[in-house]
């Protein structure tokens, strides 16, 4: 704590505004009739000058107002009237003929507080420029910008209504670019995480869980998820915390509960590896939190295996490993024209005579292949009824899919048969909208390594209008990643995939095509 002199008081007072520096900082000095003030000279907003700013008020008021977007700082309180940071001021005061302005080092606790609270306040206000800021205080303070996230995660949990979402699905992918990078790259990344999250908990309203703890049993926690038993499974969680059980063990069993179903397009397994994978990263303090955004997520979770096109599912996954006489074996080109019901029928005759380590990289082939052939002329037509809707992105679940599968796999190997089937329901799925004669030469990667390094790069710049499909991006190429690193001959097929995905123009929205399908079906009604 010191006293600066910093001007002479006639300056000041000839003045009236006067912009000294210190230690780099522009400060500016305001004689007014209610006394002398000092504050940055940069609006906390964009970091317009405030020298350029009105003064209003009588008395002891005194307002200042950066012209720029007529945000407005009360001088004498200290508080923002209009718009959301705070500014910061300084004591001033006169010694004799000069002016002293006194620079008070924050408290540590008390600058993480404020900065945090400026936090939830932006992420409230889906204001994504402040959200960077607060996170950008944070690293110039020398405080942990995951705390950030952490404070993040706290505030989304309960104002997700359905629970977990690719906000949290994409996370620990923007954490893995954020490691080791530039400060200007990875506050790029903490930006994507606490927007999204921002965005996802849109209408602000919270949904809270149930309270309560129940002794861990893992039986009865997949029971209460089978029954889409919110309540029950939420005290067992916490039960499963207290325990402690071990990220190995969440591995383990929310993989298990996810793969008892083909649930919802192949989240349920994304999201259950990509939370303990927070988890792991950000600490236990905001284990339930995360969980509990995803038990509510796997309690709401659409059974697709219901559905007619997967009804399957559980018969071929009672009888894998029993012989059976499939048409093609350990080919890629059985996939090339094929239903779900069909490849889940090879893949289950398939168990009969090989193990995963040989028909998971065929699978994994398959998978690049569907997505580098994409229909993207399919996916822009407009009389399309409704069940034929499809985009690139649903191309990308069976590749992040196939990334969670290995890493369940890793602490659960028993899990192998539900993976390849669901995997093979993905590519059954996927397979009505591929052009195989279509040229794609153009997406070819001859240097998967230089590619994959490149790619990383461009991410962290993409300039994608929403969330949901930079997350897809983010995702997709760290899954193609870690699946070229366990299959090396398969590398040049994912890259290539991988950028076509990233590369080729995508329709965001299909006004046309959704007025004409709404139109049919209200005329249906």
């Amino acid at each position: 704590m010191a006293w600066f002199d910093v001007a002479a008081a006639t300056e000041l007072a000839g003045q009236g505004k006067l912009v000294v520096r210190h230690e780099g900082r522009q400060i500016l000095l305001l004689q007014t009739p209610a006394g002398m003030f000092a504050c940055v000279n940069r609006c906390p907003h964009e970091g317009y000058p405030l020298r350029e700013g009105t003064l209003s008020g009588g008395g002891q008021d005194c307002i200042l107002t950066c012209n720029w977007h007529n945000w407005k700082f009360d001088l004498t309180s200290g508080e923002t009237l209009v718009g959301g940071d705070k500014l910061r001021r300084f004591p001033i005061r006169r010694q004799g003929e000069r002016i002293e302005i006194e620079i008070v080092p924050d408290k540590a606790a008390e600058r993480r507080a404020g900065i945090l609270m400026g936090l939830a306040r932006a992420l409230h206000d889906d204001d994504r420029q402040r959200q960077v800021r607060e996170t950008a205080r944070l690293m110039q303070s020398g405080i942990d910008p995951l705390d950030g996230i952490r404070h993040a995660i706290v505030w989304a949990h309960d104002r997700l209504e359905f629970g977990s979402t690719h906000a949290i699905g994409a996370a620990p992918d923007w954490l893995s670019l954020a490691r080791n990078a530039g400060t200007e790259n990875a506050l790029i990344a903490y930006g994507e995480i606490l927007g999204h999250l921002g965005d996802d908990a849109r209408d602000r309203s919270r949904y809270p869980f149930a309270e309560g703890v129940s002794d861990w049993n893992a039986a009865s926690f997949a029971a209460a998820i089978e029954a889409q038993d919110e309540s029950a499974a939420i005290r067992l969680m916490r039960g499963g915390l207290a325990a402690p059980l071990s990220n190995d063990a969440w591995r383990q069993i929310l993989a298990r509960v996810a793969l008892a179903h083909y649930a919802d397009f192949g989240h349920a397994l994304i999201y259950s590896m990509k939370t303990v994978d927070l988890m792991a990263t950000l600490g236990m303090s905001v284990a339930e939190p995360l969980l509990a955004m995803l038990v509510r997520a796997l309690c709401f979770a659409s059974r697709e295996d219901l559905l007619p096109e997967f009804r399957s599912y559980a018969a071929h996954l009672d009888a894998w490993g029993k012989p059976d006489a499939p048409a093609d074996l350990f080919t890629a080109v059985a996939f090339r024209r094929t239903s779900a019901k069909s490849a889940m029928a090879t893949v289950r005759g398939w168990s009969a005579l090989a193990g995963c380590q040989v028909v998971w990289p065929i699978l994994i082939e398959v998978a690049a292949w569907q997505l580098l052939h994409m229909d993207e002329a399919k996916f822009r037509r407009v009389d399309l009824s409704l069940a034929d809707n499809a985009d690139r992105l649903e191309f990308t679940h069976a590749l992040t899919f196939a990334q969670a599968g290995v890493e369940a796999a890793a602490v659960s190997p028993e899990l192998w048969p539900a993976i390849q089937l669901q995997l093979a329901c993905f590519i059954g799925r996927n397979s009505k909208h591929v052009d195989a004669d279509q040229d794609v030469t153009a997406f070819t990667v001859s240097e998967p390594a230089a590619f994959w390094a490149d790619e990383q790069a461009r991410l962290l710049d993409h300039g994608c209008g929403q969330f949901i499909i930079s997350s897809h991006l983010v995702k997709t190429t760290y899954a193609a990643e870690s699946l070229a690193h366990k299959h090396p001959a398969l590398a040049p097929l994912l890259a290539s995939a991988t950028n076509r995905m990233l590369r080729e123009p995508f329709k965001e929205r299909h006004l046309r095509r959704t007025a004409r399908q709404m139109l049919g079906l209200v005329a249906q009604e």
